[in-house]
């Protein structure tokens, strides 16, 4: 069996998918067709790749012939974003009755109102309605995205759970019990106000006032990095609260791994959040805001985390104080939120199901979605209103 997997370019994100299921389907048969050039901001953030590291990506730009082909012959082929660089092949293929897929995250993120416009109800119809009767899924990075197609009636039970796969291999995650030390929290992400960096700020104040022994890293850059210092200074918190800056990749995770609670704040723009992922895998209980596409495929509520609704920033601030108050739960939900990543939400499982629905299908069954995790059937489960959202953020202001 051939796959490709097309998309804008590689990624750190796709990585440990794409290596998982190379080694599912053998040396030579999976490629990742890489569309477009990695853009500046994505590089200055620390997501360069060199595409050629890689011996399965092909770059479209360089050797079009060749992805054009792989696209047209491969027995299964993913489509992510691709900047519409390839519509036209893409509509044939999808058009051809051969095993295609799909991924995408929510397409009315603002607001699903926006499904009653005519003019992009006419542009679904030609992106996706056309295809409902073809053996085409999709791949729902997202625990909202299922809902926003069936709005348009698109891949009717054919919506799968699935979402973005960070590398299973986390060393020296063993974390010493929260009991009777001073509690680490750790924030990352690009500081930018659709990921409320300031929830963080507002709730270590919070946690000060109450005589907590703890300390807040806050990773990352963005426009919102002034209003954070003049916050932090002005609530008093220069001894508890810490700016570190832009951080690759890879030392986000070993700040990850020395912290014993990840806050996740962002709102309805966040499509996926895969620093949920992350942080879960190096042991951290997470409290993180629902309306992110992850938050609802990850966290059990109460189990191997806690969640929130609607950027509400008491009921997030609440939360945080219960894990103070009863330390235990740090290290019992970090242990199950390791768990959850470890034994379910990874690439080698993503991909191990990802295998067994084709060759399924290829087989000439009706393949049948997993029981639980990547590959299960994605529920329609609705999103807040973005308006009612808005007035729980302005209950900040």
């Amino acid at each position: 069996m051939v796959v490709t997997f097309v998309s804008n370019y590689i990624n750190h994100h796709q990585i440990p998918f794409c290596n998982a299921l190379k080694k599912e389907v053998g040396e030579g048969s999976f490629h990742f067709i890489q569309t477009s050039p990695m853009e500046k901001e994505r590089i200055e953030m620390g997501w360069s790749v060199d595409p050629k590291t890689y011996d399965y990506v092909v770059l479209y730009y360089e050797n079009r012939e060749k992805c054009e082909k792989l696209i047209s012959d491969s027995d299964v082929v993913i489509f992510g974003w691709s900047d519409g660089l390839i519509e036209d092949i893409e509509k044939k293929r999808l058009s051809s009755g051969k095993l295609s897929f799909r991924l995408s995250e929510r397409i009315y993120r603002e607001g699903q109102w926006k499904a009653i416009s005519p003019r992009g109800l006419v542009k679904k119809y030609h992106e996706h309605f056309v295809y409902r009767n073809k053996p085409v899924y999709l791949l729902c990075a997202g625990a909202y995205v299922a809902s926003d197609f069936d709005l348009i009636h698109c891949y009717p039970h054919k919506k799968l759970k699935w979402g973005y796969f960070p590398d299973r291999i986390y060393e020296n995650v063993d974390k010493e019990i929260a009991s009777g030390r001073k509690i680490k929290l750790c924030w990352a992400g690009r500081l930018i106000k659709l990921k409320h960096p300031e929830y963080a700020v507002k709730v270590a104040e919070i946690l000060k006032c109450k005589g907590h022994s703890f300390t807040l890293e806050i990773i990352g850059d963005g426009n919102q990095k002034g209003y954070l210092e003049s916050l932090i200074a002005e609530k008093g918190l220069q001894e508890y609260v810490s700016l570190t800056g832009q951080k690759k990749p890879s030392e986000v995770l070993d700040h990850m791994k020395s912290s014993d609670v990840f806050l996740f704040t962002s709102n309805y723009l966040e499509g996926w959040g895969a620093v949920v992922n992350e942080a879960m895998g190096c042991g951290c209980a997470v409290v993180a805001s629902k309306e992110a596409g992850a938050v609802p495929f990850l966290i059990k509520d109460s189990y191997n985390g806690y969640s929130y609704a609607n950027g509400n920033f008491d009921e997030f601030a609440g939360k945080v104080l219960q894990l103070f108050e009863n330390k235990e739960l740090i290290t019992d939900f970090g242990v199950r939120a390791r768990e959850t990543i470890t034994d379910m939400w990874n690439a080698g499982n993503a991909a191990k199901e990802f295998k067994r629905f084709c060759d399924e299908f290829i087989e000439g069954r009706v393949p049948a979605p997993s029981l639980k995790g990547p590959m299960s059937a994605a529920p329609n489960i609705k999103p807040a209103g973005f308006l009612r959202t808005m007035q729980e953020e302005n209950h900040l202001e």
